[in-house]
């Protein structure tokens, strides 16, 4: 009796993420990877005095996504957010085609002009942001919802 209630609790549990999760149905052997289950994601801006990038950001949790962190290299500037990099699974950082598959990361920060893309996986529902440390700016932070 336990058994059948606690499977059948597990089994609702199992249907309902599954439900909520990835952007295609029929993931295949790629699984969550699946080319299908790609979302999309503006570019984040790093510039002295201009926004990071339009409005906040809305991602699917179950999605894979690829994100570009670009600088001007106006200025030395750093991007943080711990708490939206631990609700992530980060696939993995490409640097001047440099591939860098991390368990994690607080923040990134440029020296001069480049672009970082990160490569993953929204897991945590939740609202996160990113932002350049040491700021209160509205246009220095970009507000991130994983549905």
């Amino acid at each position: 009796m336990i058994r059948t209630a606690v499977a059948a609790c597990f089994a609702t549990v199992i249907a309902g993420s599954a439900a909520a999760a990835p952007l295609c149905a029929d993931l295949g052997f790629a699984g969550l990877l699946a080319n299908c289950n790609r979302g999309e994601i503006p570019d984040i801006n790093l510039k002295t005095g201009e926004p990071l990038t339009e409005g906040p950001i809305t991602l699917e949790s179950g999605a894979y996504y690829e994100l570009e962190i670009v600088s001007d290299g106006s200025q030395e500037l750093a991007l943080t957010g711990p708490e939206f990099f631990r609700a992530i699974w980060m696939d993995e950082i490409v640097i001047n085609d440099l591939e860098i598959r991390p368990l994690a990361i607080d923040s990134v920060e440029f020296d001069d002009e480049g672009t970082i893309e990160l490569s993953f996986v929204a897991i945590k529902p939740g609202k996160y942001y990113l932002k350049v440390p040491g700021t209160d700016a509205a246009a220095q932070r970009v507000d991130i919802t994983i549905k």
